[in-house]
């Protein structure tokens, strides 16, 4: 079988705009499934080597749920690259401070690593509240469940 690949003009059509509300939602279930659409592996026709996936505009990511002790036992790890440069966030101060990082974090893991994945993630537009500037992209509301 061979691999399809898709045109430039079949995918600028098949782009599409949506919107999810993050409020209940289990924050790994619904990364793994915005990383499906951000791919494109939804479509038929999905290559892995093209960009096809479609946008995603995530809203209300402070009121997002974690299973089991996440909220006491996950931390996010940094380091600076000098000697002690270490620096560990608890998720529960994340998302008080930086709600919409924990979700970008936790899609962009499950994104390829490298350029292909970077340009992908750019289509994930993540807000704490219910606002968001894209309106006028006219997106479709999908639910996740």
């Amino acid at each position: 079988m061979k691999t399809y690949i898709a045109r430039d003009k079949e995918i600028e059509e098949s782009k599409r705009w949506y919107i999810i509300d993050a409020e209940g939602q289990v924050l790994g279930r619904m990364a793994s499934k915005i990383a499906h659409i951000l791919r494109g592996k939804n479509k038929p026709i999905y290559s892995p080597h093209q960009d096809v996936g479609d946008y995603i505009v995530v809203v209300n990511a402070e009121k997002i749920k974690l299973t089991g002790k996440k909220m006491e036992q996950k931390t996010y790890f940094r380091h600076s690259g000098y000697p002690g440069g270490v620096t560990q966030t608890p998720v529960a101060l994340m998302l008080q401070r930086h709600p919409e990082r924990v979700v970008e974090y936790a899609v962009k893991r499950m994104m390829p690593k490298n350029a292909l994945g970077r340009n992908m993630f750019k289509k994930l537009k993540v807000y704490a509240g219910s606002d968001h500037p894209h309106k006028a992209q006219q997106p479709q509301t999908l639910d996740i469940k």
